[in-house]
């Protein structure tokens, strides 16, 4: 057993939340009781995630994705408010921990992301260290990278830019296709994140640079499961981890 405080203090520590100029709050978002025995991991906090936690009779529901972000609308109105009611029917606390959890050099899940991959981390830049630098142990073709992808993700990839082999990639998890042109601009053979845009087919097609979409809940399954299980380690902790068939 362990504290809704020590918790969150923990994460702060350890995620280095104030070092980021983030599109939502991290942290605590719903509040509900003080004692924790029990977490609920997922990606993001949707109606089913807080079922699933209700479910497992947890304590906390912590998450990448949280539920307020800063263009949306600050009503608690329709599928909000559901989301919202069940968490406060279990009395069940929400956490959600976005750019921080992308960017950890451990936890995070661009670290994470390569890890899986076998990929070889060589250094972090651009948009407050969002982005990934490093090399692939054995270059690759584009569709070998895709059909690693696929194998190790359980999605099929999105490639444009033609076939080439691959060296040196830039990757970043989750909706990232915007930094597209500073992968480019950083030399590398290809990019990875998770979504596609209708710009980066034409990026990709005339500088020759292949832009991979590997799926944005696909390529961030793995930070929170990490988060999750540092937690379960340093408090004690029952973790357990939800995840849904989410294709985008």
């Amino acid at each position: 057993m362990s504290t809704r405080q020590a918790i969150l203090d923990w994460c702060k520590q350890t995620l280095q939340t104030d070092l980021y100029q983030d599109y939502a709050p991290n942290g605590l978002q719903i509040e509900g009781r003080e004692e924790i025995f029990k977490i609920v991991t997922a990606v993001t906090a949707s109606r089913a995630a807080a079922a699933y936690a209700v479910e497992q009779g947890a304590d906390m529901l912590l998450v990448h994705h949280g539920l307020f972000w800063k263009s949306e609308p600050v009503t608690v109105t329709g599928w909000k408010k559901d989301r919202i009611a069940t968490l406060l029917a279990g009395n069940i606390n929400m956490a959600g921990y976005h750019l921080p959890l992308d960017a950890h050099p451990v936890l995070g899940n661009n670290a994470q992301l390569a890890g899986l991959m076998g990929w070889e981390t060589e250094y972090r830049f651009g948009e407050q260290n969002l982005l990934n630098a490093g090399r692939l142990n054995t270059p690759q073709t584009t569709a070998q990278l895709c059909a690693d992808l696929q194998s190790r993700l359980g999605r099929t990839p999105v490639a444009v830019g033609g076939e080439r082999i691959i060296k040196r990639i830039v990757w970043c998890t989750g909706g990232a296709q915007g930094f597209f042109q500073t992968a480019i601009e950083e030399g590398a053979d290809a990019y990875i994140t998770g979504e596609i845009s209708e710009a980066q087919f034409h990026l990709a097609n005339e500088t020759g640079v292949v832009f991979v979409s590997a799926g944005h809940h696909a390529t961030e399954r793995y930070g929170i499961q990490a988060l999750g299980a540092a937690l379960a380690q340093e408090f004690g902790i029952e973790t357990v981890f939800f995840d849904e068939r989410n294709p985008a």
